[in-house]
């Protein structure tokens, strides 16, 4: 993940303004609750339940029975009486409707009408993931937003709300392994202090030498795998929201709040071009080739640019709100987007508009993922696909060629926020704030393993082998799960 979980606190002010206000009016300060026992999210969550709870007697009708609310409340609609006494008219209204139209079609015959939700429930006979195959690494101080594994080698790095980074060694397969804490510092009268700012982001270069790392300090650092910090790269004026190694190794892309994208020499740490072209905070790159990549932002725009080039070589526009995520085709032929327009578009430098507009989740699109399979990957007789995750608590997998979705795996109850193909391209792990990790078959779209953590996961990763899936989550931990070798196989 991103991390673009917690990028919206920061660039916006209504939210800062929100707080403060709700600090004094609430008098919190003078209250003996004591925060650290506060979960995530827990304000969010009950405001949730308050709307839900709202749009469940506005569907419950006159005669007790439940009706198909069209259209969501908003937080202003949800507490307006004469917005909701409205909404619970047209309900009503729909129903007799609805009603008088089956008695004219069905000519007295009982109708069963079909469920819309059973031809997407393919997922039966879960296996749970035993303890002894389940590891759960505690250190982290805050919740840690991303994890990832080192491409040769099973040390694990994660980012926490704590300022650090951490490389876990997993290669003996220890319940306690060693652990290299990265502490994220800042110059202040002198002396290096801890920043107290997120650790947003995190990747491996292509031979697992060198970890880089973003922050909201506006830093981006390069660590090598004992843990010493080889490089700070200063250069973004605001909090980092996501950064990617090239293939081959010799840039750093970074994309940041001040609406900029920055090509790094790894080398040397310097800023090799920085590019100005988005009117909004940048929320994701992705490289096409080592000197071409693309990049989306809150301003709904996705520019393509190239080192050396002081204009964008392409931009697409389509979506109609912010762009929280784009990925490169394993060949860098086309561009996948998702938004919290609630759409997943593809695209390619051959046309303007996409090649396909995707509409099928009914709520905001956080991530997506391709698979390793297709022309020039390691799994060439496999069909490429495209897995998305969205906050209505789904993950779809999509054939792109046709257009088309070919399962709906339906298992989580929460927001889905992380995604991940296993290396051979068979399963997909899917991680959500139910605290379930899942991994799913992507042929059958059965569900093959499960695992319930103790916090809302934030990432999901797989192993360079495949037999080890690995999870970070709001309540600090990480977990990592070992795969059956059956399954592998």
């Amino acid at each position: 993940m991103d991390t673009k979980a917690t990028s919206h606190a920061v660039f916006s002010r209504c939210f800062q303004h929100s707080a403060y206000t709700f600090g004094i009016e609430s008098h919190i300060s003078q209250s003996n609750i004591n925060g650290a026992l506060v979960p995530p999210a827990a304000l969010l969550s009950i405001i949730q339940k308050g709307l839900q709870y709202t749009e469940a007697e506005i569907s419950i009708g006159e005669d007790g029975a439940e009706q198909r609310l069209v259209e969501s409340l908003s937080l202003i609609d949800a507490v307006m009486p004469d917005v909701v006494a409205s909404r619970q008219n047209q309900q009503n209204q729909q129903k007799q409707q609805i009603v008088k139209t089956e008695i004219q079609e069905t000519n007295g015959e009982e109708v069963v009408a079909p469920n819309p939700a059973a031809e997407s429930m393919e997922v039966d006979g879960s296996i749970e993931i035993p303890p002894s195959k389940a590891t759960v690494l505690r250190g982290h101080e805050s919740e840690v937003f991303i994890c990832a594994w080192n491409p040769t080698t099973d040390l694990l790095a994660s980012g926490s709300g704590d300022s650090t980074a951490r490389i876990w060694d997993m290669s003996d397969n220890s319940t306690s392994p060693n652990q290299l804490v990265l502490r994220h510092c800042i110059q202040k009268g002198g002396t290096e202090v801890p920043s107290n700012k997120d650790v947003t982001s995190l990747d491996w270069n292509c031979d697992g030498t060198l970890l880089a790392t973003g922050s909201y300090d506006g830093y981006a650092r390069i660590w090598t795998t004992d843990g010493r910090l080889a490089s700070t790269l200063g250069q973004h004026k605001g909090p980092i929201f996501a950064l990617k190694w090239n293939k081959r190794g010799n840039y750093i892309l970074s994309a940041g709040v001040d609406k900029t994208t920055i090509i790094w020499d790894a080398a040397s740490g310097q800023c090799t071009q920085q590019f100005s072209f988005h009117s909004a905070p940048a929320l994701d790159v992705d490289w096409q080739t080592n000197t071409s990549f693309a990049s989306c932002s809150t301003d709904q725009c996705i520019h393509v640019c190239k080192l050396s080039v002081d204009k964008p070589i392409k931009s697409f526009q389509g979506h109609t709100n912010e762009v929280n995520a784009i990925k490169w085709d394993p060949q860098g032929n086309l561009l996948a987007s998702c938004s919290d327009d609630m759409t997943l578009k593809i695209w390619s430098m051959k046309q303007d508009t996409c090649v396909h507009d995707l509409q099928a989740h009914s709520k905001e699109i956080y991530t997506i993922k391709w698979s390793p399979t297709g022309t020039g990957t390691p799994n060439p007789n496999m069909a490429l696909i495209l897995a998305s995750a969205s906050f209505d608590s789904t993950v779809r997998l999509w054939d792109v060629e046709r257009g088309a979705c070919i399962h709906t795996l339906t298992k989580h109850t929460e927001p889905v926020y992380s995604v991940a193909f296993s290396p051979d391209g068979k399963f997909l792990a899917s991680g959500s704030f139910d605290k379930c990790v899942h991994i799913w078959s992507t042929q059958s779209g059965q569900l093959v393993h499960s695992y319930k953590g103790t916090g809302g996961i934030f990432e999901v990763c797989w192993n360079s082998r495949g037999d080890k899936v690995g999870a970070s989550a709001s309540d600090g931990s990480v977990s990592i799960s070992v795969v059956m070798t059956e399954l592998v196989r």
